[in-house]
């Protein structure tokens, strides 16, 4: 599962080919023990993380969501993306 990125002890994934369960695009959110998928738009599909951190997660998704669908679209066709740079 390649990493998009990682700030305050967040780590940020796309999975390839990973359309089939959610339906929608999407990534993968690690904070310590929690994990979650949520929605390029927000939308919290999984799992769970603590409040401030998801709210950090909404905000880079808002920052980079243009990069986001464009990584999304080459990880649903087994395609290498990019890191996209991290909340600051």
């Amino acid at each position: 599962m390649p990493e998009l990125s990682r700030f305050y002890n967040i780590v940020i994934k796309m999975i390839f080919s990973d359309n089939g369960q959610h339906n929608k695009p999407h990534i993968h959110a690690y904070y310590n023990e929690y994990e979650a998928s949520i929605g390029i738009d927000g939308e919290l599909l999984a799992g769970s993380l603590p409040v401030k951190q998801l709210k950090l997660v909404e905000a880079w998704l808002t920052i980079h969501e243009d990069e986001l669908y464009a990584s999304w679209n080459l990880a649903v066709r087994n395609e290498h993306f990019g890191k996209i740079a991290p909340l600051q």
